[in-house]
């Protein structure tokens, strides 16, 4: 293991990639929690510049134009005390809910495969871990955002069960969509999220796999818990051996 003497050993980076409807998101907001670090939801940055792009009627084969849009895209995360999570704000505006629509879902995968957004993006989620003590989830936190995170999982489950997780997800929020619609959006995702030529989704060489299709979401964090501890264990460990 690679150790970092510029920063203590138990702030850590914590990087979660994965395909959609794994759990990601929600497990990595639940592992911050657990460990007291930041959570940033790389999916929402994407989400919300889909947004604003379909807001705005930005044509995603106008280059101008999409770069002119990033240059007006501003993203934060702000914590909701009475919720008590992170919300997503675009440009001052919470879009918490209105990015995780069915018709943002319909887009994103398009718009986040655009050089150019992936590259304004990545300097934004950098300059967020800066300070580490970070759970980052997404499609190339581990492979591209931050290659040296000390602990890398990569997130699967089986297609159907993503589906059916999705419909249900939708459902609690008021919007009904058939099966079937939803697995073809999943299919279509992973194809475009797999195959862009910016940063596809793929697992890091030293991620460790892991199978979501029959874990509940406690404990899809408790396995996560437990490596980042023995990550952090492992590492003071090689810390005090080269003191």
């Amino acid at each position: 293991m690679v150790v970092d003497k510029t920063c203590p050993f138990d702030r850590i980076i914590i990087a979660i990639d994965g395909y959609s409807s794994c759990g990601k998101s929600t497990t990595a907001k639940q592992v911050a929690a657990e460990l007291e670090y930041a959570y940033i939801d790389t999916g929402a940055m994407y989400r919300a510049v889909t947004l604003y792009f379909l807001q705005n009627h930005i044509l995603l084969t106008d280059s101008r134009a999409i770069q002119d849009a990033l240059e007006h895209i501003h993203i934060e995360f702000n914590y909701n005390s009475v919720k008590g999570c992170n919300e997503t704000y675009l440009n001052g505006l919470n879009v918490e809910e209105e990015i995780r629509k069915q018709y943002v879902a319909n887009s994103v995968s398009e718009v986040s495969a655009i050089p150019e957004v992936r590259r304004a993006m990545v300097t934004q989620q950098q300059m967020m871990g800066n300070k580490r003590g970070v759970v980052m989830d997404g499609r190339d936190i581990g492979t591209h955002v931050f290659p040296k995170a000390e602990l890398k999982i990569f997130m699967n489950a089986d297609p159907i069960i993503r589906a059916q997780r999705r419909q249900l997800e939708l459902r609690e929020k008021g919007e009904i969509v058939e099966l079937e619609d939803i697995i073809g959006n999943i299919k279509k995702r992973d194809y475009l999220d797999t195959t862009r030529i910016e940063s596809p989704l793929r697992r890091a060489d030293d991620a460790q796999l892991l199978d979501t299709s029959f874990l509940a979401i406690h404990e899809q964090v408790t396995w996560v818990v437990a490596q980042a501890r023995t990550t952090i264990m492992n590492l003071a460990h090689a810390t005090s051996t080269q003191q």
